[in-house]
């Protein structure tokens, strides 16, 4: 796991060169503290720059920049290709092998690009990636990600005329330490961060950066400076390729293939030359992941988790059952509210561009526990976008049906006599009901469905149900919302289901942008790295040839969610210890806002500042503010999600505003 940085122009900018490459490499120091390094070529004008967290191939034969063999191509690389000992053998039985000067992926990787060409080698992986290679041949460079975007990528032409410089980096303080730079920001994406809480998709919040999209391939030279884009692997065409092949096995045969393949999965994904361990929350997901990789180890796996005092956000217990049972080598911290308070103001600069999904805390502070002991953790994120665990599915799929053969104007009085009750009495009406043993914060949900019901289709509604500012270009002074994936009304999965089509839109969008963006930047900040087995495109791409019904199973009367997932675990782990209602990863961040958050959050929401920054529409943001202090409503995310984007830009230089 590693960071890179380069950039590529026209001209060569003499002396100065080497340090602005420099430069751009200790902005992402975190990211690889063990070793640098530096290629340029002045007569091409390129420059590649990598920061190095040593992994596998601890000796400088691991060393990138790194050229292969015939000299043809240079390559900076931050990742891991799990099955690259595969690849070696491949390249070997063709003739295409070289004489090997260690075992690191980063040199089969090379050897790959030689023997069958970029696009071939990337397509033949197993494992996730963001990488450049300079072709010194075609004098090309090609930038890719991996196919579900564990790994971040940003890039963009910066400057005018021949002083343009394409610049590119594993974050964008790495972007911003050039000094071509021009750090405008951009409205529109502002617009989408309120919406989504992160700045989603291919924008950047910056005015020309872009972020590379999972699964692409991006070539750019001095005779087509324009970036040309290219799609390897599609997870859209994945799901409906699956969909439209459903796996014709019993439950149990899809069980047993499930097992096999997350075995070798996890497997591949335990070899490492330095100490390596899992996190372990107790749900589903994780406990899966490391009761496989406990099957598989010779000794002990060392499981981290942290907890909390406050019961409802308190996972810790179940997660030392889980380990007790499976004999892991556990270690767990109790967080303070002190603790986790102090993660806020380091925030800003871990994330580098807005990013306000509150569980950045915990995911932050259980890989800062992790890294004491380990070097790399592996991680059960994506269990609920393959296996439907999210209850947000069968909720949007029920509210629709039902939504659907009510006439509009019904929805709309239904809508207001909804809001017409403050959430805090819809709680306590709640409490009576089995709504309350189902969803927190009834009374909250309940205002947030009534603002959408008015939509036309179950794929607005979702939108409308994954939104935190429904309407941000009220908010965002002079920005207008770009449309994504999200805003097809009747997106091309005719032969998907509604809750299909919820889950591949997140597999598509909340995956990347939101849960993977999050565990990167909290454990590359730490110097963590972290592997997610559930995303090896196997697993996926059989995710989706499984049945609903082996997902989503009726059960006693009741519906269970992520079944054939929970048969695999139920291999390993009693069922009682697993068997409770769903928690998130989160903290308090509505009492912290009303008690010692609150003179920080006053500061950062001030009226006179607001209107001197000049991005924000004060009066709708001063409205919630007053109303969750004086607890008639909790508006956490929506101003969780301000306060990350004013805090943001208080860490910054001075920055200009996007021309309009």
């Amino acid at each position: 796991m590693c960071g890179i940085a380069g950039f590529f122009s026209g001209h060569w900018r003499g002396d100065s060169a080497p340090q602005h490459l420099k430069a751009m490499t200790d902005a992402i120091l975190n990211r690889g503290p063990d070793a640098d390094g530096q290629w340029l070529d002045p007569d091409a004008a390129i420059g590649l720059g990598h920061r190095r967290l040593s992994v596998v191939e601890l000796s400088e034969a691991g060393a990138q920049p790194m050229t292969s063999v015939s000299g043809r191509y240079v390559l900076v690389f931050n990742g891991e290709i799990y099955n690259h000992l595969d690849l070696r053998a491949e390249l070997g039985k063709s003739g295409a092998a070289p004489g090997w000067r260690g075992h690191s992926d980063t040199e089969t990787l090379l050897a790959g690009l030689e023997g069958w060409g970029i696009r071939a080698t990337v397509e033949r992986s197993i494992g996730m990636f963001a990488f450049a290679v300079w072709d010194r041949q075609t004098h090309t460079l090609t930038l890719a990600r991996d196919r579900m975007g564990e790994k971040p990528l940003y890039y963009g032409w910066q400057g005018s005329g021949s002083a343009a410089v394409f610049l590119f980096g594993s974050e964008l303080s790495a972007l911003r330490a050039h000094p071509v730079f021009r750090a405008q920001i951009n409205r529109d994406s502002l617009c989408l961060y309120m919406r989504h809480n992160n700045v989603g998709g291919h924008h950047s919040i910056y005015e020309g950066v872009h972020k590379l999209l999972p699964g692409s391939l991006l070539t750019v030279s001095q005779a087509a400076p324009e970036p040309v884009l290219e799609t390897y692997w599609s997870n859209a065409a994945a799901a409906e390729q699956g969909v439209a092949h459903l796996f014709e096995g019993s439950p149990t045969e899809a069980v047993d293939a499930l097992e096999v393949l997350l075995k070798d999965a996890v497997r591949k994904q335990m070899v490492a030359d330095v100490p390596l361990g899992a996190f372990l929350s107790g749900g589903i997901d994780s406990s899966t992941v490391v009761a496989l990789m406990q099957a598989q180890a010779h000794r002990p796996v060392k499981t981290f988790s942290i907890g909390f005092h406050e019961t409802a956000y308190n996972e810790a217990e179940h997660a030392k059952a889980v380990a007790q049972h499976l004999g892991t080598e556990h270690t767990e911290l109790y967080v303070t509210p002190e603790q986790a308070l102090a993660v806020i103001p380091g925030l800003p600069k871990l994330y580098s561009e807005p990013f306000a999904d509150s569980s950045q805390i915990p995911t932050f502070l259980v890989s800062q526990l992790a890294r004491r002991h380990v070097t790399v953790s592996l991680s059960g994120d994506a269990g609920d976008e393959l296996f439907c665990g999210y209850n947000r599915y069968s909720l949007t799929a029920s509210l629709w049906r039902r939504l659907s053969m009510v006439p509009l104007r019904l929805r709309r009085a239904l809508a207001m006599g909804l809001t017409s009750v403050s959430p805090h009495r819809l709680n306590r009406i709640a409490a009576y009901t089995p709504l309350a043993r189902q969803w927190a914060n009834v009374g909250d949900k309940l205002h947030k469905g009534a603002g959408v019901m008015t939509a036309g289709s179950a794929a607005e509604l979702y939108r409308g149900m994954v939104s935190h500012w429904l309407h941000p270009e009220d908010v965002v002074l002079g920005g207008t919302e770009p449309t994504t994936v999200l805003d097809d009304p009747a997106p091309n999965r005719k032969s998907m289901s509604d809750v299909e089509r919820m889950m591949s839109l997140d597999l598509q969008t909340y995956l990347p942008d939101d849960i993977l963006a999050k565990v990167d930047r909290a454990a590359m900040g730490v110097s963590l790295e972290t592997r997610v087995p559930f995303l090896d495109h196997r697993v996926v791409e059989f995710a989706w040839r499984l049945p609903m019904q082996y997902k989503f199973r009726r059960e006693n009367k009741s519906y269970t969610t992520k079944w054939a997932l929970r048969q695999v675990l139920f291999r390993h782990v009693p069922r009682a210890l697993i068997e409770r209602p769903k928690m998130g990863f989160g903290v308090p961040i509505d009492s912290w806002l009303r008690g010692p958050l609150r003179h920080w959050a006053e500061d950062l929401l001030s009226e006179t500042r607001l209107k001197r920054e000049g991005y924000f529409n004060p009066a709708p943001i001063r409205q919630r503010w007053a109303e969750h202090v004086s607890g008639q409503r909790n508006w956490q995310h929506q101003l969780w999600c301000v306060l990350m984007f004013q805090a943001w830009l208080a860490e910054q230089a001075p920055v200009r505003s996007a021309a309009r």
